[in-house]
Parts: C-alpha cells; structure tokens; sequence
C-alpha cells in the first residue's frame, strides 16, 4: 500500500544485504507500496504489444531530445553507482558505531559483573571445602543436611535501575557469557517463564533443557543432581539469572526457590536475580518461606544517564566514525530520550535513524568511510571514484561552501577542507569533557553540555559578561544554562576540588600544547591558596562554610575561581568552534530534524492518504505519469475509490460511489460494440490484443468490496451502520 508513516528499526543483519535480498522483504527498510497492476500496451496507444521495447528505445522525436537522453543516461548511471555505494558506507559507519557502543556498555558493567563472580568463585569454594557428596546422596529426594543454614540459596540482587526492561536484555546476555567465560554452568530465565499457566513445573522443565540437554520433557530436580555429579560438571557452580524478578509471578518463583533450597548443599546453586527499582523489591512479590530461603548480596549497576553518557563520549568525543549531529537535532534527540521512555535503546535507535536519513539524503555522505579509515588523502586517487565532476559540482555549491564564499573549486582542495573537518572535532571534545568535569560537582550530565555546545550561534559566550558574573546567582525560569551553572558551582567549590579538577583538565589536554599551558598556569595559584589555607588552619570545605574572619583566604579563593572561569572562557572562544559553521559540514553532520522527527513519531494516516492520492509519484509508471488529472483502469483499485470519495462530503452514498467505481472500470470506448460478421478470425485475435475484455459485474463488485474493505483497515473510512446501510462516513479528511 502507501509508504509506511514509521521508519522500522532495521534487523542486527548487515544493511547491503537487507536492502539487496528478496528473501528478506519484511524487514526492509524501504516503504513498501502496493502491487500495481501493469498497462498493456495496446491500451495506451492501441497497437500490438510485440516488440515495444524496441520500438521505444528507436524513437527519438528529434536530435535534442536524443542528445539529452544520453546525458540523463550517464547521470543516471552515476546516480545509481552512489546510491549503492552509500548504503555500503552506511553499513560500514553504522557496524563502528554499533561495536563502539557493544564495547562502552560491556565496559562500563565489567566492573560489576566481575564482582558477581568473585562472590560466586569465594561462595562456590566455601560450599566445596565443607565436603564433596557421593553421587548417591546427592540424587537423594530429601536433604542431607537438616540445618536452617543448609537450606539457604545464595542470592545476588542486580538493580539496573531501568523504567524499561529493553535495556536490560542486553546486560544480563552480557552477564550469561561473562559467567560461562569462566567456566561456570549458567541459565536464564525471563519472566515468560514463570507463568501461572506453566507453573513451577514449566520452570523446571526450562532449566534441565539449558543445563541437561534440549529434549528434556520431565520437570524432575533429581535429574539435575545426576546431571552435576557426572563428567565433571560438579567442579564449577551453577547460576540461575532471572533477568525481570518484579515481572514474575509471585507464587511460581516463590516455589522455585523453595525447591531449589532443599538442594542447595547437593547442587551448589546461585540465583541471580535483576531488579529495577530497589534491592528489595522481591518482599513485595515473594512469600514469607520464599524470602528466609534467601541469602542475598546486593550489586547496582550504572544508572541509565550514566551509560548514556559513556555512549556520547564514545560516539560523538572520542574518534569514531566522523559522523555527527547538528544542535537542533541534538536537542531533538534528547527530547525524545526524555519524554518518551528514557532508555538508552531508544536513543540508539534514534540515532540510527538520524544516520540513515543522512546516508539517503545526501549524496557526499559517502566520504564518511574515508573517516572511518581515516583516508582522507586518498581522496584524490582516481581508483577510488568518488572526485567525480559531478561530485566536486555538488560539493562547492553547499550552502556551508557558499557562506564561506568559498569559489576555488580544485580536486586538490576538497580533500584538503574534509581533513580539516576530521580534525576539528579533537579539541572541541576536550572542550566539552573539561566543562563536563567541572559540571559533575553539579551532577550535570553530558548529554545536557553536548547540546549546548553544540549551538551554531555560541550564546552561551554571553554569561562570561561582566554583568552575567553579577547575576550569577539569579536562575532564569525553565531550563538553565549549563554553562551558567558551572560558572556558578565554581564559586562553591573547596581547594581540594578545584585541585582534583586541574588534575582531570591536565590529562584532558596533555595533547594540546596551548590548553594545556592555560591549565598549567594555574597550579602555582592553586598551591598558594592550598598554603593559605593550612597556614590559617581552614579545612577543605566549602567556601559557603568558611568563617566571616578569613577575608584572606576567601579573597585568594575567589581570584582563583575568576582564573579558572577566565580559562573556560579561552577554551570556549578559541576551540568552540560549532560543526555547523564549518565548511562541507553537510557531508558529515546530519540536519533535517524535520525528517528525523517525521521517522520517528510519523502521521500514518496522513501518508496514506497522500500516497493513495498521488500514487504516480511513487509508482513512476508510464500509464499514471501521463494522466494527468484523468484516472485510469489500470490503478489500483483502493487508489481510485479514495480517489472518487474526495468529490463526496463526510457521508459517501454506497451506489453512487460504485457507478463512478463502475464507470472508471469500464470506460466508454469498452462498452458493447457491434461485432462485424465479415471479420475473420486473424482480426478477432487482433482486436482481443489491442482492446482488453471489461471485467464483469460480479468481478467489479468484488473488487470494489475489497477497496473498501482496505480502506477501512487504514482508518479512513467508517462502514454502514443499521440506521444507513447504504451510507458510509468518512473519518479522516485533508493529507
């Protein structure tokens, strides 16, 4: 039917392959349109369809016409070659960015999850070195030991502190094979599988087919305690992960864990299990026996801000792809990662999108693989194609080229200008990271400085007026500034903060000379106001917690702030220079929020209705092109009716849209003809060639109730009621 309103998250599969595969249509990315049923020839100019693509391709009206079809061949051709290279670049730039931030949230959870098998190995050695069972007490249907302590099940309580469980789908596979890594035996559960319907039985039946072997039928523990103690199984623990604890049925975890305690000193078993909102959140699920079966650990992971951070500085700071944002669309980005469900999938998804809206929009994108291999100076190769006329054409005629002014258009200079563009981004990062480490004693995050920086205007150079440092303390209404508020945190800040964040500037930019020496002038301050301080016997505190008696020291701490906030002023007006205000910007920067939101939030409605009404633009067919405001037999049927019932108010009569239905199908020109007795059957074929046969009534009936029918699945139309059952409503009116 019409294009899709919604631009569908593409499958892990590489992106070439998805649009070049047949076999794999219904996870393509394009629109997908309706089956269009094809013109005869004889019906467009009433001659024999034998050899119309010869005839087509001898027929030139006059030498001009001929001339220029040969150039829109060539650029046709050269359209087509860059179309297909920009999907494998996109394919290319997107596995980076993908593998950066598989990389960055594996990093960011190592931490924890070595902590989680630390606690399981030293649990692990504890149960072992109070003896090892023979096989036939470990098979035994009643516990060896009779201790309370014997029936505790060692328990670790992850809390990923994520409103939705999409983000965590990812952690706990990356837990699975961290553990197995190790050698210990690991299952996991999801919330599917502790369902009432299943019951305890099913859950059973789920873990000896993971652990034993996949046939297995029989919910029965024993036969997981034969399995442990055979083939050296028994020398590494076994986990349990139960990725969704608050998702569970109460009652069906609750008796696994029962059964699950009274063989925890035969079979060595650690649950681990994840919460969303606190340790503690199974008492609200889990019965009384349940929780005094548990012997639990607590383990946190990063807050989604935290991980969303790690992922903009490895996308967007760190050198990755050169693929980048502009600030509107920044800010789009953010908005949406807000409002809608806060998770860090989303706002992968979104910025998939934003790259592949920029691969489709725009025809240099192509040169971001150089980015990636870092061959800008390969450019200008001739083996690689790309330093086209029609390329360096494009190129210098960019809106960001021509605000430049910018007339000197060589093959030696794009390349020249791109690598510049490569460079640029290195120290505006440093920029960012050093105001974001000076932001976290406000608890800023960065995704808030990465917007703000990001503004082509810099207005945030305002607030290092004199008269913006007075105001310093006044809070505009809404959503303050970031830099605001830093300059603001400054003046809080002890002398043993503002050290440790001199230190973090310090490596920041050991790999540039200038901020580098800027950072460096301040220590010897730094040192003073730290000697000041011991000399007077003031702790590191705050300066708001100094006594009113030490003038001195707060007159030197407050100098000290000023060369600090002197510094970030230096930084922003020499290195802050926005993306956007940089020539051939367009090749690496993605603008069009307009598009991205369209992707994102969609009016499906709306484009039905558009596509159904100007199907030819999408479809490019001869017969629909030439129409004009004509509608032809050989459209589809739902694109005529809708087509039709713009000429009805809200309320359609049901016979009179069937007649003109009726009348589009069968054309004056094919109503009864007189047949000619004399006409031998040579021309009878030739007449059945160059005229198509009219459908018949039952046909035309049946095609017009499955046009409407399609309309109404879309939402357009409302069907009779018993009031007026010859009447029909529409229900969405305009595009």
């Amino acid at each position: 039917m019409a294009p899709s309103g919604t631009v569908a998250d593409p499958p892990p599969t590489s992106t070439t392959d998805s649009f070049n595969s047949g076999d794999t249509a219904e996870n393509d990315i394009r629109p997908f349109f309706v089956l269009h049923k094809a013109s005869s020839r004889s019906s467009l100019h009433g001659k024999p369809t034998g050899n119309v693509k010869s005839k087509r391709r001898i027929e030139s009206p006059n030498p001009k016409i001929a001339k220029r079809s040969e150039v829109e061949i060539v650029e046709e051709g050269d359209g087509q070659f860059f179309s297909t290279t920009r999907l494998k670049v996109f394919d290319t730039v997107w596995s980076k960015i993908e593998k950066t931030i598989e990389d960055v949230l594996r990093n960011s959870n190592s931490k924890v999850f070595s902590g989680i098998y630390e606690w399981i190995r030293e649990s692990f050695d504890s149960i072992v070195s109070s003896g090892a069972l023979r096989l036939s007490e470990a098979v035994r249907s009643y516990p060896v030991l009779t201790q309370a302590s014997s029936k505790q099940l060692l328990t670790a309580m992850v809390l990923t502190r994520n409103l939705e469980m999409v983000d965590d789908l990812l952690t706990f596979e990356e837990l699975e094979l961290h553990l197995k890594s190790h050698g210990c035996h690991v299952a996991k559960l999801s919330s599917m599988d502790f369902s009432a319907k299943s019951g305890v039985g099913g859950c059973l039946r789920v873990l000896l087919r993971q652990f034993v072997m996949p046939t297995v039928d029989v919910a029965d523990v024993t036969i997981l305690a034969s399995w442990y103690r055979e083939n050296r199984n028994h020398e590494n623990p076994v986990v349990i992960i139960v990725d969704d604890t608050e998702r569970c049925c109460g009652s069906v975890l609750s008796d696994l864990i029962l059964i699950l305690s009274e063989w925890a000193i035969k079979v060595p078993i650690f649950l681990v299990m994840g919460v969303s909102t606190a340790h503690d959140a199974p008492r609200k699920i889990l019965s009384v026996n349940a929780l005094q079966r548990l012997c639990a650990s607590s383990f946190t992971l990063s807050s989604p801000a935290e991980r969303m951070d790690t992922v903009l500085e490895a996308v967007f700071l760190r050198p990755c792809s050169g693929f980048t944002v502009s600030h509107k669309v920044a800010l789009f980005m953010r908005s949406y990662f807000l409002c809608q469900d806060g998770t860090l999938t989303s706002f992968v998804r979104t910025l998939k999108i934003a790259c592949l809206q920029h691969f489709s929009l725009e025809p240099l994108s192509i040169m971001l693989e150089h980015f990636c291999q870092d061959g800008i100076n390969q450019l200008s190769d001739e083996g690689t194609g790309l330093l086209t006329e029609a390329t360096m054409k494009h190129a210098f005629h960019l809106p960001s080229v021509t605000r430049n002014k910018i007339t000197r258009s060589t093959f030696e200079m794009l390349p020249q200008f791109l690598s510049d563009l490569q460079r640029m981004p290195n120290p505006w990062s440093i920029v960012v990271l050093c105001i974001y480490e000076a932001g976290k004693f406000d608890k800023l995050r960065l995704l808030d400085i990465f917007c703000e920086t990001l503004d082509p205007e810099a207005r945030y150079l305002k607030y290092f007026s004199p008269s913006a440092t007075v105001n310093c303390q006044s809070h505009d209404s809404g959503r303050s500034s970031v830099i605001r508020r830093v300059l603001h945190k400054l003046r809080d800040l002890s002398p043993s903060q503002l050290s440790n964040m001199l230190k973090s500037w310090e490596k920041l930019t050991a790999d540039f000379s200038e901020m580098n020496d800027k950072v460096m002038e301040l220590h010897p301050f730094m040192r003073s106001v730290e000697a000041a301080g011991q000399r007077q016997g003031l702790p590191n505190s705050p300066k708001k917690h100094a006594s009113r008696s030490h003038s001195k020291h707060e007159k030197e701490l407050k100098a000290m702030t000023d060369k600090v906030a002197a510094v970030i002023e230096f930084m922003l007006r020499e290195y802050m220079k926005p993306v956007e205000s940089v020539p051939f910007q367009e090749i690496v920067c993605f603008k069009n929020v307009d598009i991205l939101q369209s992707a994102l939030l969609g009016d499906p409605r709306g484009k039905i209705q558009s596509d159904l009404l100007e199907s030819h633009n999408i479809l490019h067919c001869v017969c629909c092109s030439k129409r004009g405001t004509n509608l032809l037999p050989s459209m589809h049927d739902t694109s005529i009716l809708y087509t039709l019932a713009q000429e009805h108010p809200d309320v359609i009569n049901l016979h009179d849209w069937y007649q003109s239905f009726k009348t589009i199908l069968i054309p004056r020109s094919s109503k009864a003809k007189p047949k000619s007795k004399s006409s031998s059957k040579s021309k009878k074929r030739k007449d059945m060639c160059e005229e198509p046969e009219a459908p018949t009534e039952a046909l035309i009936q049946a095609r017009f109730c499955r046009a409407v029918m399609e309309l109404q699945i879309a939402g357009l139309i409302r069907m009779p009621s018993k009031r007026r059952p010859d009447f029909v409503q529409r229900v969405a009116f305009g595009s």
